[in-house]
C-alpha cells in the first residue's frame, strides 16, 4: 500500500496548490502506472472466539443462501459469536464451485453488515486462477480479510515454494488482511510455518496471520515468538484450544464454535483472568463430547447435523462424497451434547467476565 506523507513543496508549503493537486490525482486515479492506490482503513484483526461456519445446502444438494441470515442470528443472540470464518473446511469449500463460494461469501457479507465483528473468507483453491478470482472478489464485497490454504494434489515442497504461491493469490486483494491458513492434517503439506513466516511481509505487505490448524505446538510456539504486534495467530483445534492459549494464540476458529460457542468464550476469559480450572473443566467438556463422537464416527456430516440439532437450522447434508449418517447415530451424540451443555442456548454473559478479555 502506498502511504501518503506529508512533505514540503518545492514552494516550501504543505499547503500548495500544486502538491493538493498531485495528491488528489493519485487518490482518485488507481490504476496510474499500475500502482493501486486506497484510502488508509481500520483493520480488524482476527481475534477472540470465531464460528468457522457449515455451508447451508438443500435436501438436493444446493446451496441455500436463504438460512445464511437466520444463521447470524442465532450466532450472535445463542452464542454470543460474533465473527466468522466462511468457505473454509467447515464450510466444504473443496466441494464447492467458484460461482457457489461467491455467492455464498456475498451473502454471508451482506447480511453480517452491521451485525457482526468480522468476516473472513476463504479463498484458497487448488487452482490458482480461481483462488486468485476468489481473493478479487472477496476485495470487492468487502470482506475483512481472506485465508488461503495450500494446494493439496500438487503441494509445495518448501516455505519458498509456499509462499510465492501465496504472494500470487494476495496481490489480487492487497488492501485486505491476508492469512495463511495451515491445516496439514487436510492438505498434506508439512512445511513448518515458522520457517514461512520470515521475511513475508517483505512479500506480502498485507499479511496479516496464520490461521493454524495444526497439532505441533512447537512449531505454534515459535510462530508467536517471532510474530508482530499486527499479527494474529489463531487457534485451530478446538480439543485442545487452552493449549493453543497458554502458547500465546490470539483467538480461536473452529467448527464445534457454532453450538459451543457460548462455553468457549467462557474457557477464553476465564484462561485470561488466571482461572486455570474453570478453563480446563469446559476443555475436558469438549473433549468428552468429540472423544465419544469420535468412538461411533465423527465426520463433517456428522457436525454439520449436530448443528441442525442444536440451532434448529435444517443445514442439509453434506456434499457428496461425504453423506448423512442414520438419525439414531447422530441423536446418540446430541444426546451426549445435551448432557455435557445444557445451558449452551440460554448462555449468559456479564460485562464483568467479558471485560479485558482478548474477546473485547
Amino acid at each position: 500500500m502506498l502511504t501518503l506523507r506529508e512533505q514540503p513543496s518545492s514552494c516550501g508549503l504543505t499547503t500548495c496548490r500544486g502538491c493538493w493537486f498531485f495528491f488528489w490525482l493519485i487518490l482518485h486515479l488507481p490504476n496510474i502506472s499500475g500502482v493501486r492506490v486506497m484510502a488508509p482503513a481500520a483493520e480488524r484483526r482476527m481475534t477472540g472466539v470465531i464460528a468457522a461456519t457449515f455451508t447451508p445446502l438443500t435436501p438436493e444438494g444446493e446451496i441455500n443462501l436463504t438460512l445464511i441470515g437466520p444463521y447470524i442470528d442465532y450466532l450472535i443472540e445463542k452464542q454470543n459469536v460474533k465473527s466468522i470464518f466462511v468457505n473454509g473446511t467447515t464450510g466444504e469449500s473443496m466441494s464447492l464451485s467458484v460461482a457457489e463460494r461467491k455467492a455464498l461469501a456475498e451473502e454471508w457479507c451482506l447480511k453480517a453488515k452491521g451485525k457482526m465483528d468480522l468476516v473472513v473468507v476463504h479463498v484458497g483453491c487448488m487452482s490458482l486462477k480461481d483462488s486468485q478470482e476468489l481473493a478479487e472478489h472477496a476485495a470487492q464485497i468487502g470482506a475483512d480479510g481472506i485465508a488461503v490454504i495450500s494446494p493439496s494434489f500438487f503441494k509445495p515442497s518448501t516455505a519458498d515454494d509456499l509462499k510465492e504461491y501465496l504472494r500470487q493469490v494476495a496481490i489480487k486483494a492487497p488492501t485486505v488482511p491476508f492469512y495463511y491458513y495451515h491445516v496439514p492434517s487436510v492438505t498434506g503439506v508439512k512445511v513448518p510455518v515458522r520457517d514461512l513466516l520470515h521475511d513475508i511481509e517483505k512479500l506480502i505487505p498485507s499479511f496479516r496471520g496464520v490461521k493454524f490448524s495444526g497439532s505441533d505446538l512447537m512449531d505454534f510456539g515459535q510462530c508467536v515468538s517471532h510474530s508482530r504486534p499486527h499479527w494474529s495467530l489463531v487457534y485451530g483445534v478446538d480439543e485442545q484450544l487452552i493449549s493453543g492459549l497458554a502458547m500465546g494464540a490470539t483467538g480461536a476458529v473452529g467448527s464445534t464454535y457454532n453450538y459451543i460457542g457460548g462455553h468457549m468464550i467462557k474457557l477464553v476469559t476465564a484462561f485470561e483472568n488466571g482461572n486455570q480450572l474453570q478453563a480446563r473443566a469446559i476443555q475436558f467438556k469438549l473433549q468428552e463430547l468429540l472423544g465419544f463422537a469420535m468412538d461411533i464416527g465423527f465426520d463433517l456430516g456428522v457436525n454439520k447435523q449436530l448443528m441442525s440439532d442444536v440451532s434448529g437450522l435444517n443445514l442439509g447434508p453434506p456434499r457428496l462424497p461425504l453423506r448423512q449418517r442414520p438419525q439414531d447415530h447422530t441423536q446418540s451424540i446430541l444426546q451426549k451434547y445435551q448432557s455435557l451443555f445444557q445451558d449452551c442456548r440460554s448462555f449468559i454473559f456479564s460485562h464483568t467476565m467479558m471485560k479485558g478479555s482478548l474477546l473485547m
